[in-house]
């Protein structure tokens, strides 16, 4: 679902932002698209705090992660690469191992 999910972001890129809500963030650039991601991070912690709307929420900021990654040309494979790195190791050890 998810790689599905980024094809269509990365599909979307090079739609008319006319016609495509996720060519319009792409084309108004990463700080745009960092702002609204920061907006639905907001938007997330209210609908936890009271309870209300989270999954729909939750699922808004993953979308909007997805294309600041991509506004910002970083591949969701290589994010997961990296998790698949880390999956045997404690977040401690991987902290220490970063310095």
């Amino acid at each position: 679902m998810i790689d599905d999910l980024v094809k269509t972001i990365r599909d979307r890129k090079n739609s008319s932002p006319d016609k495509s809500y996720t060519s319009s963030l792409l084309s108004d650039g990463l700080s745009k698209c960092i702002d609204k991601l920061e907006e639905e991070f907001g938007e997330l912690k209210e609908a936890l705090n009271t309870k209300n709307n989270e999954v729909h929420e939750a699922a808004d900021l993953i979308y909007h992660l997805l294309v600041v990654l991509e506004a910002a040309d970083v591949k969701f494979e290589d994010v997961l690469n990296e998790l698949e790195k880390r999956k045997n190791q404690s977040g401690i050890e991987e902290k220490k191992n970063r310095k």
